[in-house]
């Protein structure tokens, strides 16, 4: 069995912890003592149960009571005001942190493109200008098929005249003794 010493030791270290957090109080669940008995919720629900039990005071007559409870409320009131006070301050450190971020981007990009279009402009006048003077000589430009001259066609050749039919080289005509003998 654990002793009594070392369970209170954690008991202490974990309420400690809770404290340092600064959790969101808002939100956060409190145990309150009250004159009558405890009173657990958000900070606004217990607000809300010391009115009530301040207005029931009241209502019987019970100044003090009354008194009493509307302490307690006050006492929550303050400690909800404080936290949605620092969650506003939280809020606009983020907002004019961000604004901070956006202005350095935007900056960043601007100075970006200006380097970019600096080194365009530097790129383009390292590189050796066409010849528009007219000289085909250096020209580096492309030369595209509409841009160059249709080329002339040939003339076209006259037919050869046929060959008339020669003689045999043996001085005999056509169709002499050499020929084949059509059937008679």
């Amino acid at each position: 069995m654990k002793s009594s010493r070392s369970r209170s030791r954690s008991k202490g270290n974990r309420n400690r912890s809770q404290g340092n957090q600064g959790g969101n109080v808002v939100n956060r669940v409190f145990d309150s003592s009250g004159p009558e008995g405890k009173v657990r919720g958000t900070p606004q629900q217990i607000i809300e149960k010391y009115n009530q039990l301040a207005r029931d005071a009241q209502l019987s007559n019970d100044r003090v009571a009354a008194e009493n409870f509307q302490q307690h409320a006050e006492h929550y009131t303050r400690l909800l005001s404080e936290a949605q006070r620092e969650i506003e301050a939280r809020r606009e450190e983020q907002e004019r942190q961000n604004r901070e971020r956006q202005a350095e981007r935007d900056r960043e990009r601007a100075e970006r493109q200006e380097r970019e279009a600096n080194q365009a402009v530097v790129d383009q006048s390292a590189q050796p200008q066409p010849d528009v003077s007219g000289n085909d000589e250096e020209s580096t430009l492309v030369e595209t098929p509409e841009s160059q001259p249709k080329p002339k066609r040939a003339p076209r050749r006259k037919p050869r005249p046929k060959a008339e039919k020669a003689e045999s080289p043996e001085g005999s005509a056509p169709g002499g003794d050499d020929a084949p003998k059509a059937a008679e």
